[in-house]
């Protein structure tokens, strides 16, 4: 499983990638394109223009991990068909659902938007 707890995030870049980046080059792509911190330990999703290679970037605090998938039938969902955007954030059961090949991501969120630490804040009453 990736991504052991429900509370990491989940960026989906959605635009075709080339699968032949590594670490250096989806880190670049992290950094650059999407403007989050690598260190910070969320999920980055990439995908291949033809959607039947997937890789997911993760910092897990001690190193870079990436996890790679390929579909032997069938493809991925084309995120950027979905998103007006060029990231989406995903919830980790979203994106165990993406590599399961399903198609209702990005379409219909399956759970409520995690909460932030401003959602968890102690407010005083006056």
């Amino acid at each position: 499983m990736i991504g052991a707890h429900d509370g990491i995030r989940v960026y989906a870049w959605c635009e075709p990638t080339d699968m032949r980046k590594g670490f250096e080059g989806l880190s670049a792509l992290v950094r650059n394109e999407i403007s989050e911190d690598i260190l910070e330990g969320a999920l980055f999703l990439f995908t291949n223009r033809v959607r039947t290679r997937a890789k997911v970037l993760h910092f897990d605090g001690t190193g870079l991990c990436v996890f790679a998938k390929r579909l032997e039938r069938g493809r991925f969902i084309a995120l950027w068909n979905i998103s007006r955007e060029d990231r989406l954030v995903l919830s980790r059961q979203e994106l165990e659902l993406f590599l399961q090949g399903s198609h209702l991501i990005g379409r219909y969120r399956i759970g409520p938007e995690p909460m932030t630490k401003e959602d968890l804040a102690v407010r005083s009453v006056s």
